[in-house]
């Protein structure tokens, strides 16, 4: 018991400080896509079994940091919301716990993977830009330096 709220304690802080995790359902997904009105909305699709994601989203924050004028970046788990504090607890860790979080909360997962990009098959990291003139486009997998250029 003692152990318990020794690591309850410990949580407590991270959890905290973090960001407020929304819940992004399907009905949401078009607001999330619409244009920003100058620069470029990124949003980091990541899961917390993903061996690439947190290096992904370690590079996203330190982009946005370089250009906080030019870029809005928004974390997504495609975990279920229910999983809150394990999400809380990894963007604390990746630094990225001052961005808008959401997390998904639809019975069908899939459903919001096709409405966000029905070129994506749902796999993560998955780095998704839009731009102010509504141009989107997305990339999957590592970023490396070469695909960091790109954005």
């Amino acid at each position: 018991m003692r152990r318990m709220l020794m690591a309850l304690a410990m949580t407590g802080p991270i959890l905290a400080h973090a960001a407020a995790l929304t819940a992004l359902s399907a009905a949401d997904v078009p607001g999330l896509l619409k244009p920003p009105g100058h620069g470029e909305r990124i949003i980091e699709l990541w899961a917390l079994d993903c061996a690439y994601c947190e290096s992904n989203m370690r590079a996203m924050a330190a982009l946005q940091r370089a250009h906080p004028h030019r870029i809005e970046l928004i974390t997504v788990a495609t975990d279920e919301i229910t999983q809150r504090d394990a999400i809380l607890e990894r963007l604390h860790a990746a630094g990225l716990d001052r961005y808008p979080a959401r997390a998904y909360t639809d019975a069908s997962p899939e459903r919001i993977d096709y409405l966000i990009d029905p070129h994506w098959g749902g796999e993560t990291p998955r780095t998704f830009v839009i731009r102010a003139d509504g141009t989107m486009f997305g990339i999957s997998g590592a970023l490396t330096p070469q695909r960091l250029s790109m954005l």
